[in-house]
C-alpha cells in the first residue's frame, strides 16, 4: 500500500477511535435518532477532510478510490456500527448509488442520485419477499404491469433495510412472467409518498425493531402507479442489475465484517488481560482463552487477504470472472465474523450480553451475514461447482 493510502487509513482510524466510538453507548442505549445530531457533526468533519463517499468518483462528489482501497477504508469504518454512515457509504445507499450512477437516466441522476450522493437523502432497496426464497431472486411475487406510459406495482417486500425515513425505494418486480427466467424482472424508483407505497412496520431483528437508517422494514405496494421513466435500465434487466449491485456489495460487507472482527479481537484481548479469575490470576492466563485469541487472529488475517484478493480480481478481470472468489469470501468471512464475536462475548462473560460493549449488538444484527446477499449454502454451491468443473 502506498504511503498516501497508509496515511489516509491512519487518519480515518483516528477519527473512528476518538469521535465515533465514544458515541456507541448513546447509540446502543438510546437508538440511532438520539445519536444523529452528533453523527451529522462528524459528517461535516468527513466532508471538510475530503473523505466523503470514498467509493464514488470525484466528479460525482466522492474520493474516487479503487475498490481495493475502498475495501481497506471500509475495514476501518467497520470498527464501529456508525462508521459507514458517517462517511456516506452505508448500505443500502452505497449499492443504490452505484446502480444509479451506472444505469440511471440523466433525470434519475438529477432527482435521486445527486441528493443521495450529497447525503441529503437516504434510500432503500426492496427485493426480498416473505413468500419467496431470498436465495432465488428470479422467483418473485411482486409484479409491475405496464399500463400505457406507467407501471402499476403490486407486491409485499420485507427486510427493506432503512426504509423508515428513506426518500425513495428501488423496487424489483416481475414485468414479464413469460420471459426467460433471468429477464422477467425490472427495477423501479418509487419515491416516498407515492400512492400505494407504504412502510408497514419495522421488523424486529433478534427482538429489536430499530429506527431510521438502523432498521429493516416490511413494505407494501398496492396498485402503486409510477411513470415508465421510473424504470432503471431496460425492461427485464432487473436480475442482471441486482447481480451487478451485489458483487461489489459483498466485498463492502466482507471488509466491514473484518473491521468488526478486528475490534472484537481487541476487546477480547483487553478483557482477558484486565479480568481476574482470582487475585493475580488474569483471564488471559487460561490456555483456552489464548487459543481463542490465536484462532481469531489467524482467521481475521486469512479473511482479509481473501477479500482483498477478490477486490483486486474484480478490478483486473471484472465481476463475472471473479464471481467464485466473491462467493468464497462471502461465506468464509461471515463464518469468521460469527466465530470471533462468539469468542469475544464468551471472554466478556455476562458483560458481553449487555450494551456495555457493541459485541451483543453486532452478534444480534450480524448473524444475518450468513443469510443476506446469498446464504452460505448458495455460495458454497457456486465454489464447489467451479472446483468440480475444473477437475472434469
Amino acid at each position: 500500500m502506498q504511503d498516501s493510502n497508509s496515511a489516509l487509513l491512519i487518519d480515518i482510524r483516528s477519527l473512528v477511535q476518538h469521535r465515533m466510538i465514544p458515541l456507541e453507548p448513546q447509540f446502543l442505549r438510546h437508538g440511532f435518532r438520539a445519536t444523529l445530531p452528533a453523527l451529522r457533526a462528524i459528517r461535516d468533519v468527513v466532508k471538510a477532510s475530503g473523505w466523503w463517499a470514498p467509493y464514488l468518483p470525484r466528479e460525482a462528489g466522492g474520493m474516487g478510490l479503487s475498490l481495493t482501497h475502498f475495501a481497506e477504508v471500509s475495514e476501518q469504518l467497520g470498527r464501529t456500527p456508525l462508521g459507514h454512515y458517517a462517511f456516506n457509504c452505508q448500505a443500502p445507499d452505497v449499492g443504490n448509488l452505484e446502480l444509479l450512477l451506472a444505469h440511471g437516466s440523466p433525470e434519475q441522476k438529477g432527482e435521486f442520485f445527486e441528493p443521495l450522493a450529497r447525503g441529503e437523502t437516504r434510500s432503500c432497496f426492496a427485493m426480498t419477499e416473505p413468500g419467496r426464497a431470498g436465495s432465488n431472486p428470479t422467483w418473485l411475487d411482486a409484479t409491475a404491469i405496464r399500463d400505457g406510459d406507467h407501471y402499476v406495482i403490486n407486491g409485499r417486500k420485507w427486510f427493506t433495510s432503512s426504509a423508515e425515513g428513506a426518500a425513495f425505494a428501488i423496487v424489483m418486480a416481475v414485468t414479464n412472467a413469460a420471459a426467460p427466467i433471468h429477464q422477467r424482472a425490472s427495477m423501479f424508483i418509487v419515491p416516498a409518498g407515492t400512492a400505494g407505497y407504504s412502510v408497514v412496520r419495522n421488523i424486529k431483528v433478534m427482538g429489536e425493531a430499530g429506527e431510521d437508517w438502523a432498521s429493516h422494514a416490511e413494505t407494501l405496494f398496492e396498485d402503486c402507479r409510477v411513470p415508465a421513466s421510473a424504470r432503471i435500465g431496460e425492461e427485464g434487466a432487473g436480475f442482471s442489475l441486482a447481480q451487478e449491485r451485489l458483487g461489489p456489495g459483498r466485498i463492502h460487507h466482507c471488509m466491514r465484517w473484518i473491521g468488526i472482527c478486528s475490534r472484537a479481537l481487541e476487546l477480547m484481548g483487553r478483557r482477558a488481560l484486565s479480568r481476574e479469575l482470582a487475585p493475580g490470576q488474569a483471564l488471559a492466563s487460561q490456555q483456552t482463552v489464548q487459543h481463542w485469541i490465536a484462532d481469531s487472529y489467524a482467521e481475521i488475517e486469512a479473511a482479509r487477504l481473501l477479500v482483498l484478493d477478490a477486490a483486486r480480481s474484480v478490478e483486473l478481470r471484472g465481476q463475472r470472472a471473479a464471481r467464485v472468489k466473491i462467493s468464497a469470501i462471502k461465506y468464509f468471512t461471515a463464518g469468521v465474523l460469527q466465530r470471533v464475536l462468539d469468542r469475544a462475548i464468551q471472554v466478556h462473560g455476562a458483560m458481553g450480553l449487555t450494551d456495555e460493549t457493541p459485541l451483543a449488538y453486532w452478534f444480534a444484527h450480524e448473524r444475518g451475514a450468513r443469510i443476506y446477499d446469498g446464504a452460505d449454502e448458495s455460495h458454497k454451491n457456486v465454489v464447489a461447482r467451479d472446483v468440480l468443473r475444473s477437475l472434469q
